[in-house]
């Protein structure tokens, strides 16, 4: 088996410093089973290759690692094990490519964050399953990965006996080398589910280690931690929950760098972190209301989306980010490719701004804007009042902010400071509900106000927002 890794970056011979492999030499190392060859077909300042070829000898994985296999008799030496790409590949990528691997080029350091346009050929991958090439679009295609897939027949004489679960894979993306190396770590020993090490504890450490930074928010790292663990449930539990732990500290942090809120107190069992607890207020907010179609404004990652999915009563959600990179997040958690074509009928994703008139978000029956106002200088708020009150016109607007009395129950803030550094207020209830009354009474709307979170009788709720309800009287907002 071999896979090569090519590079059009100019001078594209900087492959050879980042592999910490002379283009002008053949290496070869010995690895588990086998002997692994780098070798470079090409090197020039337009074009460079770097091939690693491994060669596996199935008698010494019997002999010396002793791979056990009683399926058949002879397939402990007559199997494909040396053809295709399998743990053998993953562990000599560790070997072979380890400071590559993990960021160390101390000869020529800038190039460590320099992304390249990569490409990389990897022949034979097995891949199981009907759906072979799908299976490979789905673990890399979200990674920005353009995929190619090649299968091969069983056997071009015997053209009844169909297609081989066996393929060529070439894969394109602008990444930097560590990134592409890690990523291969991780996704090429999914498809093997027969390595030739133990799995233990320490798999997990690794899973994690190459994952960082990726594999958290890819939309199918249940499946990749499973198969990754080789199925075994108590790992892949553990890992899981490393994930879901995770998971609820990024919306508990939601706030940002300097926010930090009582983990001792939110953390309990009985308690649902203090973001998840803004969503399912907004959310109840607008089934209450009797919302059908309705647009999440900065909807970042999706997960009021979420949320809404979930329940009938909404028919068509629309999803708003000023950031591309949030939407294709939100994709992701969401797992919008593959969804059902009813549910695809449901749900858009788009960019766009809270400050600036977009007819695609008006019609609506209702609007959510979870703790996004106070992300905007006070002197672009009349933009906002416009495009949500005056130009898109929902009969219902759920608006969440941070109560910025509360403030004195963190003890990592001082006086003066917000909870995330991109905030540009944090206003008191009375300071807030100013701010509503005056706007609902200009644009012809009611407003309730609720709070959110652990209640204190002294400073109220870490969190509080308003219901802004259209008048059915037909008063129009104030010239």
């Amino acid at each position: 088996m071999f896979l090569s890794i090519s590079t059009t970056h100019t001078p594209a011979t900087d492959l050879g410093w980042l592999l910490h492999k002379r283009p002008d030499k053949v290496q070869d190392f010995d690895i588990a089973g086998g002997r692994a060859i780098v070798f470079y077909p090409e090197a020039t300042d337009e074009r460079c290759t770097a091939t690693l070829l491994l060669n596996v000898d199935t008698v010494d994985l019997v002999r010396t690692l002793n791979i056990p296999n009683d399926r058949v008799s002879l397939q402990q030496y007559v199997n494909e094990k040396p053809y295709t790409a399998s743990s053998f590949l993953t562990t000599a990528l560790s070997k072979v490519y380890s400071s590559a691997m993990n960021g160390i080029c101390n000869n020529r350091p800038e190039l460590l964050n320099v992304k390249m346009p990569f490409e990389v050929v990897v022949s034979v991958i097995r891949v199981g399953g009907k759906d072979g090439e799908a299976a490979l679009k789905r673990l890399f295609e979200p990674l920005g990965y353009d995929v190619q897939a090649v299968q091969y027949a069983f056997d071009d004489q015997f053209t009844e006996w169909g297609d081989s679960p066996f393929f060529t894979v070439t894969l394109r993306n602008t990444l930097t080398l560590s990134d592409l190396l890690q990523q291969l770590y991780v996704l090429l020993g999914v498809f093997d589910n027969d390595k030739h090490y133990s799995i233990s504890k320490q798999e997990i450490e690794k899973l994690m280690a190459k994952g960082d930074g990726w594999l958290s928010t890819h939309p199918q790292r249940g499946f990749i931690t499973r198969r990754y663990l080789r199925n075994i449930g108590t790992l892949t539990k553990m890992a899981m929950r490393h994930f879901e732990e995770e998971d609820a500290e990024n919306a508990e942090n939601t706030e940002g760098p300097i926010f930090q809120e009582n983990h001792n107190k939110e953390k309990t069992s009985d308690k649902i972190n203090l973001h998840q607890q803004r969503l399912e207020a907004a959310a109840e907010q607008l089934k209450k209301n009797g919302v059908k179609t309705v647009v999440d404004m900065g909807c970042g990652e999706g997960r009021l989306i979420r949320l809404l999915l979930k329940e009938g009563q909404f028919d068509k959600i629309l999803g708003v980010d000023v950031s591309m990179r949030e939407l294709q997040r939100a994709k992701q958690r969401l797992d919008f490719d593959e969804m059902s074509p009813r549910m695809r009928e449901r749900l858009d994703l788009m960019q766009g701004s809270v400050t600036y008139r977009d007819r695609r978000i008006e019609g609506f029956d209702g609007m959510a804007l979870v703790e996004v106002i106070e992300h905007l200088d006070v002197d672009r708020l009349s933009s906002m009042e416009r495009v949500v009150f005056e130009f898109a016109q929902p009969k219902t607007v759920v608006v969440t902010t941070p109560n910025g009395e509360y403030n004195v129950k963190y003890e990592t803030l001082t006086a003066g400071d917000f909870r995330h550094d991109d905030h540009r207020f944090e206003w008191t209830r009375p300071e807030f509900e100013a701010w509503a009354n005056k706007t609902a009474t200009h644009f012809g709307y009611s407003v309730a106000f609720f709070p959110v979170g652990d209640f204190d009788e002294t400073v109220g709720a870490p969190s509080q927002m308003g219901v802004f309800k259209k008048n059915t009287e037909g008063v129009s907002f104030k010239k």
